[in-house]
């Protein structure tokens, strides 16, 4: 059963807090803000690094301060997204838009630092 993670309230939110971004990835994920309404992540990922499996349990709004190709594995290593064959990715984008995640690896495939920083949205 595919579950739309963008829609699973935190109440009833399936995986456990230990597949939390800044646990399960830690060295990918730092926290520079949160309170009851945000979580602002700064998330970088060399070149050819991938991370541990993990969530992200919020929707969020994420300014890019630098792009490379990547690719994005469910938590049984099958490939969910590989930027590489979405034409509208091949331009570095701006900021983008993220739904709240289920377990995932994201792995850079490419030549530069993958750089995000994340407003997650609580509520």
């Amino acid at each position: 059963m595919a579950i739309d993670a963008e829609k699973v309230p935190e109440t009833t939110w399936p995986w456990p807090d230990s597949l939390d971004a800044l646990v399960a990835a830690p060295d990918h994920h730092r926290l520079m803000l949160e309170n009851d309404r945000v979580r602002v992540l700064d998330t970088r990922i060399a070149p050819g690094d991938r991370t541990p499996v993990h969530t992200h349990r919020w929707p969020c709004a994420m300014y890019v301060l630098s792009w490379s190709d990547f690719v994005r594995y469910d938590d049984k290593g099958g490939v969910l997204l590989d930027s590489r064959t979405i034409d509208a990715l091949k331009t570095p984008p701006e900021v983008l838009w993220g739904a709240a995640l289920p377990p995932h690896s994201l792995e850079n495939v490419g030549h530069a630092d993958v750089h995000v920083i994340s407003v997650e949205l609580k509520d």
